[in-house]
């Protein structure tokens, strides 16, 4: 399990800054987690064998993706072959929304965002490298963040608000993180008050997350044999059961210690020395 080696705060600020607000582009989050995990430069934007890892550490090589996974199945393989991986992807927990007049510059308050990220929400980019997600040395770092987002005035409609282009997600705050290293930590993911059995139903009304996103959870979990098919149904749904119960309790555990040691940790900083948005 890899651990961020600086705060929440120190990250974002020692990200390059310029001024305005045209200064930041699109790697801004990028950026701040890649500060955040490893805060020495020295070992960010590595070359191995013609391909370049962000992070290369004693924690082994650190990928940040804050996009699609799309982009990792060229690269994973041959990282897999000479060290230990850990992918960090970074989901939005709750989101405000400013839009920016593409005439005028100005921005508008920001208004929360309706939609809250669930870690769920990682499973579609797992499915794409389905493949390899039983390797030994391949971790996943979900970390849920507080994000502005600036939208651009670009798109359809009266407002101009359908079909428009995200101009830079800032991270504001780290709220928890959640480590894949086995199999059954990947029942951390899944929501409270799960029965025993379950169907891809279950997941998607206690996680208040789209149907897709349970089916692929039940897919991915199936695939990495932490779960198996009880042969039977409800309501014409598949019920499922946990079958990696070794050590469960314990990763349920740790895991919950973890998500609170950072909450805490990361909070205190803000509070103690609060973000200047450069907006």
């Amino acid at each position: 399990m890899i651990v961020p080696k600086t705060t929440f705060d120190d990250a974002v600020t020692a990200r390059p800054l310029g001024v305005g607000i045209g200064s930041l582009g699109e790697k801004t989050l990028h950026a701040v987690l890649k500060n955040l995990y490893e805060p020495d430069v020295t070992k960010h934007e590595v070359e191995l064998g013609g391909r370049i890892a962000d992070i290369v550490n004693e924690n082994g090589i650190i990928e940040i993706q804050t996009r699609s996974f799309d982009r990792l199945r060229s690269k994973l393989p041959f990282f897999l072959e000479h060290n230990t991986v850990t992918v960090v992807y970074p989901i939005a927990k709750t989101k405000y929304v400013s839009w920016i007049d593409n005439e005028t510059y100005e921005i508008s308050n920001s208004r929360k965002s309706p939609k809250a990220g669930h870690p769920l929400h990682i499973m579609p980019e797992l499915y794409k490298i389905k493949h390899l997600l039983t390797h030994p040395s391949l971790r996943f770092c979900i970390v849920m963040l507080n994000i502005d987002e600036y939208r651009n005035l670009d798109g359809y409609g009266k407002d101009k608000k359908h079909f428009s282009t995200r101009f830079e997600f800032f991270p504001t705050a780290l709220c928890e993180q959640y480590c894949i290293d086995a199999p059954e930590d990947y029942f951390l993911l899944l929501p409270e008050g799960l029965p025993d059995p379950f169907t891809s139903t279950d997941i998607a009304k206690l996680a208040k997350v789209r149907s897709r996103i349970a089916s692929l959870t039940v897919n991915i979990l199936r695939h990495v044999g932490a779960i198996e098919s009880v042969g039977k149904k409800r309501q014409r749904r598949t019920l499922f059961k946990k079958i990696i119960l070794l050590h469960i309790y314990g990763a349920v555990a740790i895991g919950y210690s973890t998500v609170m040691f950072y909450y805490c940790a990361f909070n205190q900083a803000l509070q103690t020395a609060p973000l200047q948005n450069p907006f």
